[in-house]
């Protein structure tokens, strides 16, 4: 084959295949133009030629436009009047930064590790695991025999001086007055130990500080404790408190008071409300995260300190409109999207904010209630005649 006829051949080839990029691809006349090429040219190389024959397309849409076209005396393939056949979709709202998860850990409302305020052996533990105590119930009691004869020791002593100040005070007259106020003081510091030695009686008896639940007691009768010793452990489980931990670009949004929902694996499905009790005034500089507390009511006592949470919050967020994921398009200059105005497609530029399984969020020129092109995009351009008869997809809710 001779040199000549290879190289028209290639021109063929490379005409047929800029031809059918031309007719493919979204914005290629646009970038014909920008290269250069005479509008007569990318007419021709994309637009139906003047016998009403479109140019060859993939898929079967275009041999469906151009069976359409035929019985209408030449419109060029595009259907009734010229205009493109497409389906659209209604811009919604849309919403980001809407919504925060965390990861808690519950504590009880009040906890409190018991310990006696006195030595020696446990003689007596009257509460078991489980059980609910009142503030001041005893919950166990310590071998108290001196102090018992202690306290009966305090008391002689201050019957005999009450005996002796009465005596006294009875014959002022005949005795000096310095007298009379020695017995004074000694009966006053005879009631005052007789309170210590019923102090120290009083501390034999360990006591619940507050209203709670006893846990496992390490304990046993026989041991022999001290001051530091745990007894054990009461939690006070009406509400519980879990601690959270949140970015640090919520800092200025969260407040005390705002409303949090918590669910725990220990109760699947099951959503706890509550509240923010507490925020902290300072992020860690680690984790560039912000310490958060808040309080959930547990008054069927269905939760344990020491849980974790699945902690969720709500916000105002920012709004952006909502696309079809489909109807995004690209070309030389970035993304874009096509909106149907008056029966005729305008290119907007948008830029793409968030990606969701059904919409994307973008940022551009558009509002709530445009009409854009999610299908038959392939035969859109800027300006052109489209319909949408029956192709209209119903407006979805707002995108959360």
């Amino acid at each position: 084959m001779s040199f000549w006829k290879q190289f028209a051949i290639c021109l063929i080839v490379i005409a047929a295949g800029v031809t059918g990029w031309a007719f493919l691809v979204p914005g290629a006349r646009d970038t014909l133009r920008n290269a250069g090429v005479p509008e007569a040219l990318v007419g021709k190389a994309i637009d139906p030629d003047s016998a009403g024959r479109a140019v060859p397309a993939a898929g079967g849409e275009q041999a469906g436009n151009r069976r359409q076209g035929g019985g209408s005396g030449g419109n060029g393939g595009g259907g009734r009047n010229g205009a493109v056949l497409v389906v659209t979709q209604a811009v919604v709202p849309g919403v980001v930064n809407d919504r925060l998860g965390a990861i808690g850990t519950g504590d009880a409302i009040r906890s409190v590790v018991v310990t006696p305020q006195a030595s020696g052996l446990i003689r007596e533990i009257l509460v078991k695991s489980g059980d609910r105590v009142k503030q001041g119930q005893i919950i166990a009691k310590l071998d108290s025999e001196e102090q018992v004869i202690a306290k009966g020791q305090a008391d002689v002593a201050l019957k005999s001086a009450v005996e002796k100040y009465s005596l006294y005070n009875n014959i002022k007259s005949s005795v000096s007055r310095m007298d009379v106020f020695d017995y004074e003081i000694a009966e006053q510091n005879a009631r005052l130990q007789l309170q210590a030695a019923q102090l120290n009686l009083d501390r034999r008896n360990i006591l619940a500080p507050i209203d709670g639940i006893v846990g496992i007691m390490p304990v046993n009768i026989g041991d022999n404790v001290s001051t530091t010793t745990p007894i054990v452990t009461l939690d006070d489980r009406t509400e519980i408190l879990v601690d959270y931990w949140v970015p640090e670009r919520f800092a200025n949004t969260v407040k005390v008071g705002q409303a949090v929902e918590a669910t725990s694996v220990a109760r699947p499905g099951k959503v706890f409300s509550g509240a923010v009790e507490a925020i902290d005034n300072r992020v860690d500089p680690a984790s560039r995260t912000l310490r958060m507390r808040a309080r959930i009511d547990n008054a069927a006592d269905e939760l344990r300190a020491g849980m974790s949470f699945s902690v969720g919050m709500r916000f105002d967020g920012d709004q952006y409109p909502a696309v079809d994921p489909q109807s995004v398009q690209w070309d030389s200059q970035g993304s874009f999207v096509w909106r149907v105005a008056d029966k005729t497609s305008h290119k907007v530029r948008v830029s793409i904010v968030q990606r969701n399984p059904d919409y994307v969020l973008v940022k551009g020129d558009l509002d709530n209630g445009d009409l854009i092109v999610t299908q038959g995009l392939q035969r859109v351009r800027e300006g052109g005649p489209v319909r949408s008869e029956g192709g209209e997809l119903a407006a979805k809710e707002p995108v959360t």
